[in-house]
């Protein structure tokens, strides 16, 4: 860890049940049905070019492990408007392992990741399976390489998922957003859709789902597995498209207050969005 790398307080501490755990005897069935829905797509090679193959895929998971996915089924990515296709960058805050699959289970896309996550146990490989473009944290030398591919893959029309914050907070509400993956959204001239990942259980909030601090992967998914009455909710929010004169500090912090539950302000400014007035400051770029 360097000065450079977003850093959480969160603990596994921070991780607990808000409701009675299951039987353990269900939680092992449920383990060992994730183990079998994620080596079965491991098996079945399913890639982006299906995307309805991806989607019910991530769906089996959060089915296996008793997670309920609730929200719209809309997509998150934005129709074209008659010109060159473009993707969308998609921003959601980062809670947990499992916002990979609820994201996917509604809108599947390439994502970009700490490269730890390519090492992970099954959800690894699954997380390559689907294009993931994997970001060196402890390298700045590196952040502008990764903010040109994922220009690139928008202005191929491919969408991109991106978790700004860096790093994983207990609950939504953690943490600001980076600034640099946004450069990407404007220089492909993209829309950027803010994405809140909530976690409930029974109903409540919940930070029982929480991979935070030095949390194993394993211990992770024993806890998820015995949380009982656990939903995860996608939520998009209105999507935000720089124009003239929005840089990418104003993006992001438009788009942090949107999924944070804030309104990220739409005037018009040019063909794009005007952001609040007190977002509009000239300032060094992160």
């Amino acid at each position: 860890m360097n000065a450079w790398s977003p850093r959480s307080p969160c603990t596994p501490g921070c991780a607990v049940h808000g409701a009675p755990p299951v039987r353990a005897s269900d939680a092992a069935l449920r383990c060992l049905n994730f183990l079998l829905a994620a080596g079965g797509s491991l098996l079945a090679g399913d890639s982006l070019d299906r995307p309805d193959a991806v989607r019910n895929r991530a769906r089996r998971l959060l089915d296996a492990l008793g997670v309920r996915l609730e929200g719209d089924d809309s997509p998150l990515s934005l129709p074209g408007d008659g010109g060159p296709p473009v993707g969308t960058l998609i921003v959601a805050d980062h809670v947990s392992w499992l916002d990979v699959p609820a994201l996917l289970a509604r809108e599947p896309a390439s994502l970009v990741a700490k490269r730890e996550v390519g090492h992970w146990p099954l959800v690894g490989r699954l997380a390559r399976r689907a294009g993931t473009c994997f970001l060196e944290r402890e390298s700045p030398r590196a952040l502008p390489g990764a903010v040109a591919a994922v220009r690139d893959r928008l202005l191929a029309g491919q969408s991109v998922i991106v978790f700004p914050q860096g790093t994983t907070w207990c609950t939504e509400a953690g943490g600001s957003y980076r600034r640099a993956m946004f450069q990407s959204a404007i220089d492909a001239g993209a829309p950027v859709r803010p994405v809140t990942v909530s976690y409930r259980q029974h109903g409540v909030p919940s930070t029982v789902a929480a991979f935070v601090g030095d949390d194993s992967f394993v211990g992770s998914l024993r806890r998820v597995a015995r949380a009982g009455g656990l939903a995860v909710r996608v939520e998009a929010h209105e999507a935000l498209r720089p124009g003239a004169g929005v840089d990418r500090r104003m993006l992001a912090a438009a788009a942090r207050r949107a999924s944070s539950g804030g309104a990220p302000g739409a005037a018009a400014h040019g063909a794009g969005v005007r952001l609040p007035r007190s977002t509009e400051v000239s300032g060094r770029h992160a």
